[in-house]
């Protein structure tokens, strides 16, 4: 029997975005489920009833109802107290959890024998990326930081020059080049701030160069990606001279986005009362680890503070504020794993414990915790290709293996050469020695231009692929209809000059193709 979907309204404060879009719901029907929504739970976001009711959801009337009536439960927050009371006994959530900064929190949803996924402990593997709602929050969150500050920011964010003035460029500097980081960096550029950026982990900086960010570098070698991609607690050495470095950068720019995050940890403290003191009147600070403490010493969660003439802004919900965008992308996450869950489309779900993404996200099943998860599993490196024995050494060579064949033999295996072509001339066609020729000089330039070349250049020989493959149809052509008073070809040549065409006209088709798709990407 096809299990429910329920999509209650969220209770917490100042809350906008709601798990589920109309759109959304007429794919998880076709998965096999029943979807209902509590009246009004996309309200905040701008999707109406009517629009659920249209794409086939039911819309159940109190909070009360749609718990007690859902085999599942979609949200964006973790549920409150009075919201485990109406979970049903063995039923399925999927919300954000954190389950490290919420302990009392999963261990009432375990003693209720629910199961429970929480997205923000989807694994940072390729598979899984579909399902990464925290990226798909953060990318929201990134860009709504820089319009708050531009908000707040008392001068334009591009340099310009008119009649009653000269007008430069803000000054933005962004700490931290993940997800919400990078989305910061592309806005503020975007919008013709000049840019700069810091991260603990020194590979991002091709990233955000590539934004219109300059990179700032720390002058302290130490590596700082920790498990998963994410930033790990650095050295006392190296947070020193990361201090020095926001210092002077606090002093000159005029705006300041701050993303740092440590996962079960609360937020590093970056930016000190001190650094604020040393910004100028009207800069601005957007705090984005609030929620979990703040990177400035002076961060308000959840406020809007103004200290020492510097503009703090500590909101905790900056992907909410852009509640109809973040609620489809949240969305789409929530089908995704909906997909993984239910594979058979028969609208029941299957919580699979072997599936490496499905493990990884549960942190409760049927209320025994399995938080956290075992790391997740590396590639396997390709084993190393067994050493070929050495050859033992000839009588009268030098006795070492590997040695280079001497004058004599490789006179023989000419000579020898020699008298197997002089054969083959003697008793072959006429032309049957040009064209042997011509296939040896083909093969022989064909391996040096194609088949010799790294594969990462593959694709900037499609050129000359195409070339080789244009020489192959006219020759197919010739032979199909040869010029003059040629003789006609047998059969089996003609039909094999017309097999030749055909595959070089394909071959020459997805090169042209493939050759429009990359010139695409460096299109506006």
């Amino acid at each position: 029997m096809p299990q429910t979907i329920g999509v209650p309204r969220e209770t917490w404060p100042g809350e906008k975005r709601v798990a589920t879009v109309p759109e959304v719901v007429q794919k998880l029907v076709k998965l096999g489920f029943r979807v209902a929504v509590e009246s009004g739970a996309g309200d905040a976001a701008n999707f109406s009833d009517d629009a659920y009711r249209a794409a086939g959801a039911e819309i159940i009337n109190g909070a009360g109802a749609l718990w007690n009536g859902s085999d599942i439960v979609f949200k964006v927050r973790g549920p409150s107290a009075s919201e485990v009371n109406l979970l049903r006994t063995g039923g399925t959530l999927v919300s954000f959890i954190w389950p490290a900064q919420n302990p009392d929190l999963m261990q009432s949803l375990a003693a209720k024998k629910a199961t429970v996924l929480a997205m923000d402990s989807v694994p940072r593997i390729s598979r899984a990326q579909k399902l990464d709602a925290l990226s798909s929050m953060a990318n929201i969150g990134g860009y709504r930081a820089v319009i708050e500050a531009a908000h707040h920011f008392g001068r334009f964010f591009t340099g310009q020059i008119t009649a009653a003035g000269k007008v430069p460029p803000a000054k933005v500097f962004v700490i931290g080049a993940g997800v919400a980081g990078l989305a910061a960096i592309g806005t503020a550029a975007g919008l013709g701030a000049i840019v700069r950026a810091n991260d603990t982990r020194p590979e991002v900086a091709d990233q955000i160069k590539s934004l219109g960010g300059e990179y700032i570098p720390v002058e302290y070698t130490e590596e700082g990606s920790g498990v998963g991609g994410y930033a790990k607690v650095m050295s006392e050495g190296f947070q020193k001279a990361q201090r020095a470095v926001f210092e002077q950068q606090a002093k000159d720019v005029d705006i300041i986005i701050t993303t740092a995050l440590i996962p079960g940890r609360p937020a590093p403290k970056l930016i000190t009362a001190e650094m604020v003191r040393s910004m100028k009147p009207g800069s601005v600070i957007v705090d984005m680890a609030a929620e979990q403490g703040g990177n400035c010493e002076l961060t308000e969660p959840g406020q809007v503070v103004v200290q020492h003439g510097v503009t703090i802004i500590g909101y905790a919900d900056l992907p909410s504020r852009l509640a109809k965008q973040a609620s489809t992308l949240y969305a789409t996450n929530l089908f995704r794993l909906a997909e993984e869950l239910c594979k058979t489309k028969d609208g029941v779900i299957n919580v699979n414990m072997e599936d490496e993404v499905l493990r990884g996200t549960t942190v409760i099943k049927e209320g025994t915790v399995t938080w956290p998860p075992p790391a997740p599993k590396l590639s396997a490196a390709p084993p190393a290709a067994a050493k070929p024995a050495a050859m033992p050494a000839k009588a009268g060579g030098h006795g070492k293996p590997g040695a280079p064949a001497s004058a004599k033999s490789t006179a023989i295996v000419f000579a020898v050469g020699v008298v197997v072509f002089c054969l083959i001339g003697v008793n072959s066609p006429p032309a049957f020695l040009t064209h042997l020729t011509v296939f040896a000089l083909a093969c022989f330039v064909g391996y040096m231009v194609v088949w010799n070349v790294t594969p990462a250049l593959h694709t900037p020989l499609m050129s000359v692929t195409n070339a080789i493959s244009s020489i192959i149809a006219i020759g197919a052509l010739v032979q199909i209809a040869p010029p003059g008073d040629a003789a006609r070809p047998e059969e089996l040549i003609r039909w094999l000059a017309v097999a030749a065409i055909v595959l070089t006209s394909i071959n020459m088709l997805g090169g042209f193709a493939v050759t429009q798709r990359m010139l695409a990407m460096f299109r506006k």
